[in-house]
This record gives C-alpha cells, sequence and structure tokens, in this order.
C-alpha cells in the first residue's frame, strides 16, 4: 500500500480552517431570538474557549456564552456588551453581542493566523524570568520591544531567587542592572522562601496585569503564592532539557482579594517578533532613541553598515554592547522568519 503523501503547511491550514468553519457553525446552529434573552449588560471576559467564552456579568458570576458572528475577535480581558438567555441551552447561558474599544492589547505572530491577540486591557506586563531555566536576557528583550510597541508599562520580575549562589549571582545581577540602568523596574521573588511575594501584591494593586515568560519560569507558581487557594496545575522543569514545561492552556483572567486582576497566559519559549518591522524593533529598544537617526545612510540595517551611529555607540558604551547584540539577533530571526514564511505558503 503506497503512502500518503504528507500535506504541505498551506494544505493542513485549509483543512484546519475547514475545519474550525464546521465547528462554528454546529456552534451557532442555535440562534437566539430577543425574545429568549434578557437586557444588554456589560460584562468581562474571563476565559475564551474556541467559539465560546467565560463572561463575568455584573453581579460578579461567570456565564458560558455564544458569540455573535459579527465579532471578528475576542480574548481574555475583553469587555464585552451581552445578554443573558432565559433558559440555558446546552450549558450556553447568554450570547456575547458587542466588544467594546480596547485601551491596550497584546499580541504575538502565529505563523497562521498572523498577529494573534493574547490579552485586552493590559495596565501592566510582568516579564517573569528565573534562575532557573538559565536566565536568558534575549527573551526578556523581545517582551520589552512588544511592551513599548504596544505601550503598556513593562516590569521585569527574577524568580527563584532561593536559587542564586555564588557560581550565578554575579553575572545575573549585572544583567539585571543593564536594565535598571535604561530605568526599567525589577523586582525578586521566591515562591519557596515567599520573598518578594509582598511587594509584588502591592505592584499588582490596582492594575489589570499579565504575567509573561518562557515555559517553566514559575508564573502559575507565583500565581499560586499570590492567590492561596487557586491551586493552578504546575510542572517542574525538565532534567532532560533544562527547558520549562507548558502548564496553562488557556489564558484565564483572576482577581486578587486585595485589589486588581491578573490574566494567567499559555507559556511560551520564544516571543517572536517577526510582524515588527526593523524601525518599530529599534524604538522598541529606548535607549537607543538618542542615536536614531544619526547613521551615515537613511537605509542603514545596523549590521555592519559604515557610519552606523548605533554600531558607534556600542563600541563606544554609550548602549550596552549586550543589548545591541541581542537587537542584532532579533533583526536577524525576523529576517528569518519571513522568509521562511514565504517558502511555506
Amino acid at each position: 500500500m503506497a503512502k500518503r503523501a504528507k500535506l504541505t503547511k498551506g494544505q493542513a491550514r485549509r483543512i484546519k480552517a475547514n475545519q474550525e468553519k464546521k465547528i462554528r457553525n454546529k456552534a451557532d446552529k442555535h440562534q437566539w431570538q430577543d425574545d429568549e434573552l434578557g437586557e444588554a449588560q456589560h460584562g468581562v471576559v474571563i476565559s475564551r474557549f474556541g467559539q465560546h467564552a467565560d463572561v463575568e456579568g455584573e453581579d460578579g458570576l461567570s456565564y458560558r456564552c455564544n458569540l455573535r458572528r459579527s465579532i471578528k475577535s475576542l480574548v481574555c480581558g475583553d469587555k464585552v456588551l451581552w445578554r443573558q438567555g432565559k433558559e440555558t441551552e446546552h450549558s450556553i447561558a447568554g450570547v456575547i453581542e458587542a466588544v467594546h474599544d480596547r485601551s491596550s492589547v497584546l499580541s504575538r505572530p502565529d505563523v497562521y493566523d498572523g498577529v494573534k491577540p493574547i490579552a485586552a486591557n493590559i495596565s501592566q506586563i510582568l516579564i517573569v524570568s528565573s534562575v532557573l531555566p538559565a536566565f536568558n536576557g534575549d527573551i526578556i528583550d523581545r517582551y520589552l520591544v512588544a511592551a513599548e510597541q504596544t505601550g503598556i508599562t513593562p516590569v521585569i520580575v527574577l524568580n527563584k531567587v532561593d536559587l542564586l549562589d555564588d557560581s550565578n549571582q554575579a553575572a545575573i545581577e549585572a544583567q539585571l542592572q543593564i536594565y535598571r540602568d535604561i530605568g526599567y523596574q525589577v523586582m525578586y521573588a521566591s515562591n519557596k522562601t515567599e520573598q518578594g511575594i509582598g511587594e509584588l501584591k502591592e505592584q499588582l494593586k490596582n492594575h489589570t496585569s499579565i504575567f509573561v515568560g518562557q515555559s517553566g519560569v514559575g508564573k502559575s507558581t507565583l500565581t499560586n503564592s499570590l492567590m492561596p487557594g487557586l491551586e493552578l496545575i504546575t510542572r517542574e522543569v525538565s532534567e532532560n532539557s533544562g527547558l520549562g514545561q507548558h502548564t496553562t492552556t488557556v489564558a484565564r483572567l483572576f482577581h486578587f482579594d486585595h485589589g486588581g486582576d491578573l490574566i494567567d497566559s499559555p507559556g511560551i519559549r520564544e516571543f517572536g517578533l517577526w510582524h515588527l518591522t526593523p524601525q518599530e524593533v529599534c524604538h522598541g529598544f529606548i535607549e537607543f532613541s538618542e542615536f536614531l537617526g544619526g547613521c551615515k545612510f537613511r537605509d542603514c540595517k545596523h549590521i555592519k553598515d559604515p557610519g552606523c551611529a548605533l554600531i558607534a555607540a556600542a563600541e563606544q558604551k554609550k548602549i550596552h554592547p549586550d543589548r545591541f547584540t541581542s537587537f542584532q539577533r532579533i533583526l536577524a530571526s525576523i529576517s528569518e522568519n519571513k522568509l521562511t514564511s514565504r517558502f511555506n505558503d
């Protein structure tokens, strides 16, 4: 029997789109009539599941809702207008009619869906890194670029500080000092010793925040420490790979008793920025601003170009060489991903 030919990525994408269309049509089979629904009310999306979403109503309770076909994008944190059904139909309690304008949205690129929103109406991003998996400044830089692009205030959190010792503390502190010198806030935390947990609670007050960072840095464990009794599922870092294992599969919004909200988002090992232009990445490195426009050539790529103001600034230590190297790696990854996506279509 001959082997079935392997599907191309384009074919697989089209099959996936057709399957999702069938699911959507099935979900919309029950068409709510006006006389079956109550008055319109405001709510906030606390989680999204395929063609359904859990909405927190004005009474503080959660209702699973269908989405009107006119709604093109809906993510955790969205503020919506919805109507409750007079009767629950197959566990569906109502329908979302409209989405209010977002004050902010955090997005990441997706191979199939283009730019994919992760969460909305966030006021601060807590970029969680840790001692284990190994501290990675490049990933922090990617999140900082994303935060600067959206105008959401970033805060860097070093987690698992109980694992700091003579073999790693000096190097990690030197890296963190780079961010302090630029003007970013750096915080420390440990779930094991509870160091910094009180300070984090104060930082989260009166904000809608999101924890971001590679898998295994302890985002869900931190959430458990900040919200005792929540008991999100957590897993240890893989002993074989040294990488984190994904634990959160769906973004969800939680309320703090002392004030503020937290969106717990799925962990990702790499945060791509290939949907951004090189100019947008430049502006995401805030310490570059005084040198931009000073290059000899208008189309300077900031790689090996003669007369590059950024290269000169890095050589003169006016900008930190590690940050400039990270910036160049991001530019290279953008070019590589865009080239790969063209060949895979």
